[in-house]
């Protein structure tokens, strides 16, 4: 997959092993106050043993997607790591079934009670794009940030976008879909065609499964390239 180079001397590409760190420090910041995983772990923001959980968390699910040779694209301007995306991909045993080295040093950094979750919002996930979609196949984004120097920039936008090209340069996949707890970023997945499906609640938290199909993707890069995309 060729990723395209944005404006301003920005590009855009997989991260490789040496970038993970920087990629876990900037997903630290963008989740720190995200009120599902402060939900699961049972803990305040100012927490001290709730970031040390939070860091350890993160850092496993990035070795993860590692691994499993999942898709982690990366925003760089220069030297410097501005934003993430993080995807699934559909036909890879990287959902619920996840391998059970990654089960056990999740247990032994989140805890017993908060792994079984992540794994049963996963679970919910599925169940409810197959009951509302009839789909069985399809990325899902796992995480997105942006650096916070460079938010309100249009990065998200370029993100979002990056997600999308993945989509397209595999076959296979039906769509990408994307579970919103903060109201606030929804209009930004609305922008590109992101349907509201179904509300889930996970533990005491509710959240906006969204679904973007493959065809608007594949309108939506036809509009482009005729300069009619508004």
């Amino acid at each position: 997959m060729t990723l395209r180079k944005t404006e301003t001397k920005s590009e855009l590409r997989y991260l490789v092993a040496e970038e993970l760190k920087l990629a876990a420090s900037l997903l630290y910041q963008a989740y720190h106050d995200d009120p599902l995983l402060m939900s699961l772990f049972n803990a305040k923001a100012d927490n001290e043993e709730y970031e040390k959980r939070l860091r350890a968390t993160i850092r496993e699910e990035l070795m993860a997607f590692w691994e499993a040779e999942q898709p982690m694209i990366g925003l760089f301007a220069g030297d410097s790591l501005i934003g993430v995306v993080c995807m699934t991909m559909p036909g890879k045993s990287f959902g619920p079934g996840r391998y059970w080295h990654w089960r056990l040093k999740m247990l032994l950094t989140a805890g017993y009670v908060s792994t079984k979750q992540l794994v049963e919002k996963e679970s919910l996930i599925q169940q409810a794009i197959a009951d509302k979609l009839a789909l069985e196949h399809y990325h899902m984004l796992a995480f997105i940030a942006v650096n916070p120097r460079y938010q309100q920039q249009g990065w998200g936008d370029v993100l979002v976008r990056a997600a999308q090209q993945a989509l397209q340069d595999e076959p296979k996949s039906q769509g990408i879909a994307l579970l919103i707890t903060q109201p606030e970023h929804q209009s930004l997945f609305k922008q590109h065609h992101y349907e509201q499906i179904t509300t889930l609640k996970i533990g005491e938290v509710a959240g906006e499964l969204f679904f973007c199909k493959r065809q608007q993707v594949v309108s939506e890069e036809a509009e482009v390239a005729n300069g009619t995309a508004v």
